[in-house]
């Protein structure tokens, strides 16, 4: 069965929002926002223990404690234990995602992908989320961004530990299936080429937007497709800046980008397009991805993405999105432009 097949939809809910990144979210507005995407029918939900430190778990587990367990699809990430222990949020390492969540909880974090710790991480999870089983498990950020130079020796840990952890629970049925999420095309890349069991499919964020898909488009979407591993594409909207706000990839947009964005919207504006329906309905035009979860911390948010899946985008808009050299001469559009 193909990651397509094991997910309800085409969009998902990316929970990162619900850890209070950026800002410090009031409980009532978090899980309102969980309760409306319900209400426009989504049933794929996405979580990390990152998160807040595990706030957005516990707020997810919060929202849909009140709903059948068999009707909605859940996936969290492993790679992260939560302790009891304090710390300073201001103080985290996070790589490029540095002072994401300051607002999120005070829980210390650890960074840790063996065996032990997937299971352990897992427990953790279930606890948070209130529920007795997931769906779906992503081996989190194994990459350059959150590791630099020293990625390469915490995959290797992945693959030894959290890969066959992961891939065991698949073949004694506790899971349905694993894979990597993550911000880069490489541990992707690399992954594939393993002769190891594969990962049923990933969950790439940032990477398969308008504004950023021509390295994902070169090898990790034809490779994708020839393994059967579907992809599921975080960040749709590139952090933000293609729904109305400033950053991208998770900073302040340079720019250059702001630039782009411009030239983007003022086409879609052209063809009365709403720039969130050409956002998400340009990743779904390719064949590898499986669905699109974006995040959200206000509950009218669900109801424009709901809008935009629906929005019907003339051809036009696609020809000319490729005639001005705003999408690579190669990437999949819709309606077969």
């Amino acid at each position: 069965m193909s990651l397509k097949d094991k997910l309800p939809g085409q969009l998902g809910f990316g929970t990162a929002p619900l850890g209070n990144m950026f800002r410090n979210i009031p409980e009532a507005e978090a899980l309102a926002t969980v309760d409306a995407a319900w209400e426009h029918g989504v049933r794929f939900f996405d979580a990390a223990p990152l998160y807040g430190a595990g706030l957005a778990e516990i707020r997810l587990g919060e929202a849909l404690g009140k709903r059948p367990r068999e009707e909605y699809v859940l996936s969290t990430k492993v790679g992260r234990v939560i302790l009891d222990e304090l710390e300073d949020p201001a103080q985290r390492s996070f790589g490029e995602k540095g002072g994401l969540f300051e607002h999120g909880l005070r829980n210390k974090i650890v960074n840790d992908y063996s065996a032990d710790a997937t299971l352990r991480s897992i427990e953790g999870s279930l606890q948070r989320l209130k529920t007795d089983r997931l769906d779906i498990v992503w081996v989190h950020d194994v990459a350059q961004d959150f590791f630099g130079d020293e990625w390469l020796m915490h995959f290797e840990s992945a693959r030894t530990g959290a890969f066959r952890a992961l891939s065991r629970l698949k073949d004694e049925g506790v899971i349905k299936g694993w894979g990597l999420g993550v911000n880069r095309v490489e541990p992707i890349e690399l992954t594939l080429a393993l002769d190891e069991p594969k990962p049923d499919g990933f969950l790439l964020a940032g990477r398969y937007t308008l504004l950023d898909h021509a390295s994902a488009l070169q090898r990790v979407m034809p490779m994708a497709l020839q393994h059967g591993a579907g992809i599921v594409v975080g960040g749709p909207y590139s952090s933000g800046v293609l729904a109305g706000g400033q950053t991208f990839e998770y900073q302040q947009a340079s720019p250059d980008i702001l630039a782009r964005v411009a030239r983007l919207k003022a086409l879609a504006q052209r063809f009365g397009v709403s720039i969130k329906a050409a956002a998400l309905q340009f990743s779904l035009a390719n064949p590898a991805v499986a669905a699109v979860i974006p995040g959200a911390s206000r509950p009218e948010r669900i109801a424009e993405d709901a809008a935009a899946l629906a929005e019907k985008i003339p051809a036009e808009f696609w020809h000319a999105l490729r005639a001005e050299q705003l999408v690579a001469p190669d990437a999949p559009l819709p309606f077969g432009a």
